[in-house]
């Protein structure tokens, strides 16, 4: 049913990924369907790496590690942005098109008041992406 499954990480919170790692395990061995982990940086230095040569090479390393201790194949695409915050929802959306993914797993947080004034990046890829979409929202 599924060959392609995106999945939109943060590397600055995978612990708030657990739930939604799992479920990717799940669906990549269930459908045999290849992974592509996408991160966003900017080109400038940040948090996680000083250069976004640096920054590929950590999203590589957490995608091999990843589908190594799920059982399946991965692989990363990492954009580098100019703005993340202004960029990232339409960012993601081309990016699920340049990689052909049928299905996109994104975690998500429990909705709170903010988001009925900014919606979040699940909602906002969802409403334009051609791919199926999974919201997994993690465990409290």
């Amino acid at each position: 049913m599924f060959s392609h499954i995106m999945v939109p990480v943060d590397l600055r919170h995978t612990d708030r990924l657990e739930r939604a790692l799992a479920v990717t395990a799940e669906e990549a061995k269930h459908h045999d369907a290849k992974v592509t982990f996408v991160s966003a940086s900017n080109a400038t230095p940040g948090e996680i790496a000083h250069s976004p040569d640096e920054f590929r090479e950590k999203l590589a390393s957490f995608a091999k590690d990843k589908g190594r201790a799920g059982g399946y194949t991965a692989d990363a695409h990492a954009l580098i942005l100019h703005d993340t915050t202004a960029d990232l929802d339409h960012a993601l959306v081309e990016a699920s098109k340049e990689i052909n993914a049928d299905l996109v797993i994104m975690a998500s947080h429990r909705p709170n008041f903010a988001d009925y004034f900014w919606s979040s990046n699940g909602g906002a890829f969802a409403s334009h992406a051609n791919a199926s979409v999974m919201i997994v929202r993690e465990a409290e």
